[in-house]
């Protein structure tokens, strides 16, 4: 064997060597990831502020029947995750409400998914201000205006006057537009209102369906509230108001 044959050969094989080594250190893709939304909230929070993330999965390439358990840490708040276990397309819910002596502080909150010994996590912050909920019976009042109207023109939604509604306000900081966040066991219906007279105190409100959808798929809207307009249907939002 020529000499120029032979370093051809050892070029080849040390090339392969190369290769070899890199995937070998390469670390190996992941199973799944964790997705997290919003990955910051309309604004701060105040104490006992219900801030709500939607937690989904991605199985990377890889089919998997087995569920990815979902846990949360946050510091100076309690926390409540509804739908624990998940596959990809199903959506968690973690409810994380700040304690009094958050004021003041940063929140991070760390949502951690296991399967097996795979983990994955994601990282989302907020600051907790000063301020107390201040709008619950006008967004009640509010809601109210539109429940009768969506019973009478969208049965298929189940909302009636007897569907039962916690709800939470959001975005303390804003003004001249308020928000409000209520869940029935089936919706998600984030409300805002303009506060403004006639005929601009427009209120508007998505529905969005719990554990299954990450925006909304239906949002309806009174033109003038003092002006006692019936709600009409208009374009969803891309993304949820949280």
């Amino acid at each position: 064997m020529s000499n120029k044959k032979l370093a051809g050969i050892i070029i080849v094989c040390i090339a392969v060597a190369i290769v070899v080594v890199a995937i070998a250190a390469s670390p190996p893709t992941p199973e799944f990831s964790v997705d997290v939304i919003p990955g910051q909230l309309n604004g701060d929070s105040i104490a006992g502020q219900h801030c709500v993330f939607l937690v989904t999965i991605t199985d990377n390439g890889r089919e998997n029947e087995l569920p990815v358990h979902i846990s949360v840490t946050a510091p100076y708040a309690a926390v409540v995750t509804y739908f624990e276990d998940i596959l990809e397309g199903q959506v968690a819910e973690v409810v994380v409400i700040p304690a009094q002596e958050s004021i003041g502080k940063t929140i991070e909150v760390t949502i951690t998914g296991t399967r097996g010994r795979q983990t994955d996590e994601e990282v989302v912050s907020f600051s907790v201000v000063e301020g107390e909920d201040d709008r619950q019976e006008h967004a009640e009042d509010l809601l109210d205006r539109f429940v009768p109207w969506l019973a009478t023109n969208h049965p298929e939604l189940g909302i009636t006057e007897d569907t039962a509604w916690n709800g939470t306000m959001v975005s303390p900081v804003w003004l001249v537009v308020s928000h409000y966040l209520f869940f029935s066991e089936e919706w998600e219906v984030p409300l805002s209102c303009h506060i403004m007279l006639p005929p601009s105190d427009w209120t508007k409100i998505d529905l969005r369906h719990r554990f299954d959808e990450l925006a909304p798929s239906y949002a309806f809207e009174i033109s003038s509230v003092n002006a006692t307009s019936e709600p009409v249907p208009i374009e969803p939002p891309e993304t949820v108001w949280h």
